[in-house]
């Protein structure tokens, strides 16, 4: 079978489409998937290149999410079938609730082996049926993007209707974020420092944008929109380069969800606002399995779908990680498989 593996070292330049030997069931309780699609996030980049932990063992096959259909089940496994169509979860070990330390870290591409190959062998209680109306390429973009958002506003959060959410630029996790906040009823405002991103904002349902080039001082402005207040939660991505506009822009007693560090990891921030006004910090990582259950069980009723920029095909990854690394995108990053 194909798979696309960091060889020898670490660098999108040494992504390397190889062939291996095809999986074979080993366990009763495990099952073999036909990998149809994989989704990229931000952590993918960071792997491939070595930035989030140098010392993963190589050669390894990256990325953590991915949507397929099972092809053959494990003599004890139950509730699912051959045919069914399923996505990975993160975390494998992660079943619910607060995971432990080694279940957290026992991720999908990186230190495991990910998604970005023909076939798979999963254990049964890792995957998720996938919610009929969407297509692999859609499903594929749930496991960490979509759930990273959902765990921020719905089990973190306890985001209602009535309350407003703001939204940091227009990756993944923030266009799930503006998705689910409008379903849960809440009113989005978005960032970003593309005007024709912000009209696309205001299509997907934003109340209100804010170009954070143009004012850099955007917490300021977003507390101005929500009358001298402030929002009830934002969805962070950008780490200490945004915070301090964050917690200029979150309400007392608010939340800020920390998701991401795309703006970088070294500013000094005063976190003093933080204390003065009950803000609540909460760090985000993905979730576990019986979250992403519930969230499908919501998008099946809510019919949300996926906002996809663009699908590569799987000896298309070099460009589709470059792709990511470049910040052009609208939404999620697909390949394809």
């Amino acid at each position: 079978m194909k798979v696309i593996e960091i060889s020898r070292s670490f660098g999108i330049e040494n992504l390397r489409l190889v062939t291996r030997h095809e999986p074979e069931v080993l366990s009763p309780q495990h099952v073999l998937v036909q990998m149809k699609a994989a989704s990229l996030n931000y952590r993918d980049y960071l792997v491939i290149t070595g930035k989030y932990n140098p010392k993963f063992k190589l050669p390894l096959i990256p990325l953590s999410d991915g949507a397929g259909e099972i092809i053959a089940v494990g003599n004890d496994v139950q509730g699912f079938s051959v045919g069914d169509r399923v996505i990975s979860t993160f975390a494998e070990d992660w079943q619910e609730g607060e995971g432990k330390n080694e279940e957290i870290r026992n991720a999908l591409g990186g230190p495991k082996d990910g998604t970005l190959c023909e076939k798979k062998v999963f254990h049964s209680k890792s995957l998720v049926k996938i919610p009929d109306y969407l297509s692999y390429e859609e499903a594929a973009t749930l496991p960490c993007a979509a759930l990273t958002a959902w765990n921020s506003f719905k089990e973190f959060g306890n985001l209602s209707t009535g309350q407003t959410v703001l939204i940091q630029g227009t990756g993944g996790v923030s266009l799930f974020g503006l998705q689910i906040g409008k379903a849960l009823g809440a009113r989005i405002i978005a960032t970003s420092s593309s005007e024709e991103k912000l009209q696309k904002l205001k299509d997907l349902g934003a109340i209100d944008t804010i170009n954070y080039k143009e004012f850099p001082e955007w917490g300021k402005i977003v507390k101005e929109k929500t009358g001298g207040i402030g929002v009830d939660h934002v969805l962070e991505v950008g780490g200490l380069g945004t915070l301090e506009q964050s917690i200029k822009a979150t309400r007392p007693f608010g939340q800020i969800s920390l998701i991401g560090v795309l703006s970088g990891n070294d500013k000094p921030v005063n976190l003093l606002p933080v204390i003065m006004n009950n803000i609540k910090l909460q760090g985000i990582l993905v979730g576990s399995k019986m979250s992403l259950v519930r969230l499908c069980s919501s998008f099946e009723n809510w019919k949300i779908k996926p906002v996809i920029d663009r699908v590569f095909n799987i000896d298309e990854a070099i460009k589709a990680i470059e792709y990511l690394k470049s910040g052009n995108h609208f939404g999620k990053i697909v390949i394809k498989i």
